[in-house]
């Protein structure tokens, strides 16, 4: 394929473009999914094909296609779009610069997930709802399983040719319990079909779904009994779990370069950081907040060799103990402020031309352990489990619902659960609130393979980072504070 891909190469440049490239994926999906100890839904799919990006005197084009016969066809195809944007150009198109580059990278993996038999997944997952239904008081129980291989290869006009392969797998299992004034529900690792890694099956297997099926549909039956949430301003801690989402909102939206340039508008809004406040330093957060974009860090979503603009992947500081630092960039993007692109360009498949997207977005640990950081809450509320999330176009505003929140009182978790736990602030305050993270032995990665953006959408695969963080004086609840 190698010398294929080189003469299509050449053959743009014969078109008369400046530069181009090529991306070849081929990705393989599975997911399995029960409800009640029935099997929902079994699916697998496949998709191959190319997506070829031509620059012309400042502008892009791009077409992609399953057909590799026609590969020729479709870089005429790109070759006439980019020309066409031209005529509408307002501003030129630059590239930063990048090596040349000859590699492979493939996610280390011990068990190939698609050479497990479905029968051995199914009755992993039926072992879970059985677990799970037999706790008094669940009505409902659902598990699923999500696996996905990519293999890709990228060529571009300079003379780079890099392979890459990637195995993702995850999974998760939820209880609810339901009674006359409505529904709880409890999941594990997390919501939304559970935790996910850059890993083989060996990863969904150390969760562990089953040995905590009983234990979660236990807590689904508390937290139906359980009072409501208390309203007022309260010291909050975040478990990893809740830290993801709010990273993911509040940090790893809001540092994308295009969005900060106003890109990335009408779908899921901009930013309220400018590229000016990179110069001036912006007080993000506190001392205590320093993250990193690291696609380097071994499992997560986020992590890989090389993005699909060709940039090896790289490890960024974002905030440094709360000045912002840097953002996730593209090489378009990246020139525009003085800097080179940091290896964030990153395409949902071969259907769509990539745009910048975060890696792994993650906190960095810090010094305490946990018990400390309980011990220095008077009055306050551990939130586990996101069950919503809703956040401004400018990524200013939040508000976020927890499955459970748990009681502190002089230091000491009380053994007391709420439901409906809702927290909310804006962005800058919060992080500025926060005066603890534990450290690296409470440290976990998380993330989601289901991140949203661009028109027309993409879906990316991304990971954060984190230990539990506390954070001061937080709104909890929808109503008066006091």
């Amino acid at each position: 394929m190698r010398e294929r891909l080189a003469e299509l190469m050449a053959y743009c440049l014969r078109l008369g473009a400046d530069c181009a490239d090529i991306r070849v994926k081929t990705i393989d999906t599975e997911s399995v999914s029960l409800e009640n100890s029935e099997i929902r839904g079994i699916n697998s799919d496949r998709s191959v094909g190319y997506g070829i990006r031509v620059f012309l005197d400042g502008s892009a084009g791009f077409a992609a296609a399953s057909d590799f016969d026609s590969m020729e066809k479709t870089a005429e195809r790109a070759f006439k779009i980019a020309k066409a944007s031209g005529m509408l150009q307002t501003r030129k198109i630059a590239l930063t610069p990048k090596p040349v580059v000859v590699d492979d990278y493939a996610t280390p993996v011990e068990i190939d997930p698609f050479t497990v038999p479905m029968s051995e997944k199914i009755a992993l997952l039926m072992a879970c709802e059985e677990a799970m239904g037999a706790v008094p008081g669940v009505t409902q129980t659902s598990s699923s399983m999500d696996f996905r291989r990519e293999d890709v290869v990228y060529c571009d006009s300079d003379g780079s040719y890099i392979t890459q392969k990637f195995c993702q797998s995850g999974g998760g299992i939820s209880a609810t319990a339901a009674g006359e004034h409505g529904a709880e529900a409890r999941s594990y690792p997390c919501a939304n079909r559970g935790a996910h890694a850059r890993a083989g099956y060996e990863y969904l297997l150390s969760l562990r779904l089953k040995e905590h099926a009983e234990e979660i549909a236990r807590e689904s039956v508390q937290l139906l009994n359980a009072p409501e949430c208390p309203t007022g301003v309260y010291d909050l801690i975040l478990d990893p779990g809740q830290m993801t989402m709010q990273i993911h909102e509040s940090i790893g939206h809001p540092t994308e370069l295009d969005r900060v340039l106003g890109y990335e508008a009408a779908y899921a809004g901009t930013s309220f950081v400018r590229a000016g406040d990179l110069r001036d330093g912006l007080a993000y957060g506190s001392p205590q907040v320093t993250v990193v974009a690291d696609a380097t860090v071994p499992g997560g979503l986020g992590t890989f060799g090389y993005d699909d603009e060709g940039v090896k992947a790289a490890s960024t500081l974002l905030l440094d103990k709360g000045r912002l630092k840097n953002f996730t960039t593209s090489r378009d993007t990246a020139g525009q402020i003085g800097l080179l692109s940091n290896g964030a360009c990153l395409a949902d498949g071969w259907r769509h031309a990539p745009l910048v997207r975060m890696t792994n977005i993650n906190l960095l640990p810090g010094a305490y352990e946990l018990d400390e950081l309980i011990a220095g809450i008077e009055d306050g509320l551990m939130l586990s489990g996101t069950k919503s999330w809703s956040i401004d176009d400018k990524r200013i505003n939040f508000q976020f619902a927890c499955e459970i929140a748990c009681e502190i009182k002089n230091g000491k978790r009380t053994g007391r659960i709420f439901k409906n736990a809702i927290y909310s602030g804006i962005t800058t305050q919060f992080w500025a609130n926060c005066d603890g993270v534990a450290n690296e032995k409470y440290w976990s990665m998380g993330g989601t393979p289901f991140c949203g953006k661009g028109q027309p959408d993409q879906t990316a695969r991304v990971g954060h980072g984190s230990s539990p963080t506390r954070f001061r004086k937080v709104k909890v609840g929808v109503g008066d504070a006091g």
